[in-house]
C-alpha cells in the first residue's frame, strides 16, 4: 500500500493534541483534520479515511456519537479513541459503539505508532481474508466441476488468510506456541463427535464443520485492543486489569462484523464473530460479555471454550507451568455445568485418547501464543 493511499482523519477539539499527532505521523500517513465531530462527518465522504483518530469530550456530538455515526456510514473505517478518560466502564461503552482500539492520554509515540501500524496491518489482511471468501463464493456454482486439487488450493489459501489475520493481533506477543493449530483440531475433534450421536448431531453439519474449522483460529483477534502492560503482563491480573482484559470479546467481534459486512451472509466469518464475542461466556451464566445462559450461548462458542481452556490449561506460560494432562482434564470434568456445558464435556471426555494423540503429534506452523486469556480465568480464581 502506498502512503499516498494510507490516510487518517484526526479528530480532536484540542488543536495542540492535533499538532502532536501530525507532527508524529504525518511523515508516513496522508492526514486531514477536524475539530468536532460534526466536522469529522462533513469531511469523510471526501476524504474517505483508513483510519480514525478520535477524541471523546468534544463540543457537539461526543465522540461516541461520533463513532457511532461513522461506523453507520463506513463499517471498514478503523477507529482509535485517544482520551484521558481510563475507566473500563468508559472503554467499553467504545468499543459498544464500534471503535476498534481505546489508548489512554497521555499515550506513548512509540506505542501509537505501533498501534496505527497494527490497524493498518489489520484492514489489510481483514481484506484479504474478506476478499477470498467473496471470490469462493461468487464461484460457488462452479466448485462441483473443479477437481480435487484446485478446491483444496482454494481452501488452503482461505486458511493462510486466516491465519494471517489472527496472527495480527499476536503480532506484539514474541512468545511460540501452536495454540491456534491445537485449539482447532481440538474443536473440530468436539464437534465430530457431539455429530454422531448427541443431541445436538441436528444443528452441525458438515458445512457447520468446516466453517468451525476455519473461523476458531480467530477468537482472540479482539486482543489487538488490548493496552501492551495488561496483555503481555507476566504475572497475575488485577480485577481491574482483567476487567479491560475482558472487553476482547467485544473488539474482535466488532472486527470480524465488519468482514462479514462485506459480504452476503459472511459465511465461516460470521461464525468467527460469534465465537470471538461469547467464547468466554459460562454455562451458569456467570460469563462475559452478555451474561448468557446455557444455550442461549451460541454452539460453536460452547465448543471452542472447551477447546480453548484445556489447551491453555495443558500450556506453558511465564506466570505458570504446564498442567499434567489427567489433571486438566479433572478440571474441565469438574467444571461440567458450570463453565462448559455438559453434553459438550461428555464428547470432551468420550474423545480424550483423540485429544492427547493430537495434543503430541501437533506442529507449531503458526509460532504465536494465544491461551493465555482461557487460562487467566482459572488463575484470577486461584486455581
Amino acid at each position: 500500500m502506498e502512503r499516498a493511499s494510507k490516510k487518517i482523519l484526526i479528530v480532536d477539539d484540542d488543536a495542540a493534541i492535533r499538532r502532536l499527532l501530525r507532527g508524529l505521523l504525518g511523515n508516513d500517513y496522508r492526514m486531514a483534520e477536524a475539530a468536532s465531530g460534526e466536522q469529522a462527518m462533513e469531511i469523510l465522504p471526501a476524504f474517505c479515511p483508513d483510519l480514525v483518530l478520535l477524541d471523546i469530550l468534544m463540543p457537539g456530538i461526543d465522540g461516541y456519537e461520533t463513532c457511532r455515526r461513522i461506523k453507520a456510514s463506513r463499517s471498514d473505517i478503523q477507529i482509535v479513541m485517544i482520551s484521558a478518560i481510563s475507566s473500563p466502564e468508559q472503554q467499553l461503552r467504545a468499543f459498544e459503539v464500534g471503535a476498534d482500539d481505546y489508548l489512554v492520554k497521555p499515550f506513548d509515540p512509540q506505542d501509537l505508532r505501533a498501534r496505527v501500524r497494527l490497524h493498518f496491518q489489520l484492514r489489510e489482511a481483514t481484506a484479504v481474508a474478506s476478499s477470498i471468501r467473496a471470490e469462493i463464493e461468487s464461484h460457488n456454482s462452479n466448485l462441483r466441476g473443479l477437481t480435487a486439487q484446485h478446491a483444496q488450493e482454494i481452501v488452503a489459501i482461505q486458511d493462510a488468510a486466516v491465519f494471517t489475520l489472527a496472527k495480527v493481533a499476536e503480532s506484539r506477543d514474541q512468545e511460540t506456541g501452536g495454540h491456534l493449530v491445537r485449539m482447532r483440531d481440538y474443536s473440530h475433534i468436539l464437534a465430530e463427535e457431539l455429530a454422531q450421536d448427541g443431541r445436538y448431531a441436528d444443528q452441525i453439519s458438515g458445512q457447520f464443520l468446516q466453517d468451525l474449522y476455519r473461523s476458531s483460529p480467530l477468537h482472540d483477534i479482539g486482543k489487538v485492543g488490548i493496552r501492551d502492560e495488561i496483555l503481555l503482563k507476566p504475572g497475575r491480573l488485577t480485577p481491574e486489569e482483567f476487567e479491560t482484559m475482558q472487553q476482547h470479546t467485544v473488539i474482535g467481534a466488532n472486527i470480524l462484523d465488519q468482514a462479514v459486512a462485506r459480504l452476503r451472509g459472511g459465511g465461516f466469518l460470521a461464525m468467527a464473530a460469534l465465537i470471538a464475542r461469547f467464547h468466554h461466556e459460562r454455562f451458569d451464566g456467570a460469563g462475559y460479555p452478555a451474561g448468557l445462559v446455557a444455550q442461549e450461548i451460541p454452539l460453536p462458542a460452547r465448543i471452542v471454550a472447551v477447546a480453548d481452556v484445556y489447551d491453555a490449561l495443558t500450556s506453558v506460560r511465564p506466570y505458570k507451568p504446564a498442567y499434567p494432562t489427567d489433571e486438566a482434564e479433572s478440571i474441565i470434568r469438574r467444571d461440567s455445568g458450570r463453565h462448559f456445558d455438559p453434553v459438550i464435556v461428555e464428547a470432551f471426555c468420550r474423545r480424550f485418547d483423540d485429544i492427547l494423540r493430537t495434543q503430541e503429534e501437533a506442529v507449531d506452523d503458526f509460532p504465536i501464543n494465544y491461551g493465555a486469556m482461557a487460562f487467566r480465568e482459572y488463575d484470577l480464581a486461584g486455581v
